[in-house]
This record gives C-alpha cells, structure tokens and sequence, in this order.
C-alpha cells in the first residue's frame, strides 16, 4: 500500500491541473474500495489532497477535493480522521480551512 501511495501522492498536486483533477477522481472511486485499509497511509494523503486543491481556483479540481474529502468521512472511521483534519483546519486559510472546520464541526 506504501509504494502505491508513495507513487501516487504526487498526482495528488500535479501542476498539471488535468492530471491533479483525474487523480482526485481516481482517488474518489478508491476510497469506497479501501476503506479502513487506507489508515497506515491517511496521514500523508490528506495533506496531498487538501493543501492546494480545497483552495484552487479550477472549480473542476476543487469539485473533486470537496467530494473526495466527502468520501473519507463516509467510508472511513472519524477517529482516523480527527488528527489530520485538526492539523490541515489549523494551518490552512481561504475556502480549505473553512471546508475543513465544517468537517470537523
């Protein structure tokens, strides 16, 4: 599970905004699958999917970070989210940390 995330992370934050878009697609239609499995990599995915994406200006990339954070708080358990959701609301501005406070609230 590392080695996939750790190649898929930097899709996560492409500067290429088709390829950003797609994997937050991809990583959307992942979640269901995976659920609670994707707990030994949460940490370093959340940061990737939230940093930049919640505060893009692109409606298409920041659709598919709206939904993909949806999907974790659906299919995963809040006790694993807690942690990392508190970190991102804490240090992020804009449209990312107001996305992340209601998350949390």
């Amino acid at each position: 599970l590392f080695q996939i995330f750790d190649a898929f992370k930097p899709r996560l934050h492409d500067s290429n905004s088709k390829v950003n878009q797609v994997a937050l697609e991809t990583m959307h239609k992942m979640i269901p699958l995976l659920k609670d499995n994707l707990s030994p990599v949460i940490n370093m995915l959340i940061p990737a999917m939230v940093d930049n994406n919640l505060n893009s200006k692109n409606p298409g990339i920041y659709a598919a970070a709206t939904n993909v954070i949806q999907a974790l708080c659906q299919h995963l358990d809040n006790y694993l989210l807690l942690q990392p959701f508190c970190t991102k609301a804490q240090f992020l501005n804009g449209k990312a940390k107001q996305e992340m406070t209601e998350k949390l609230a």
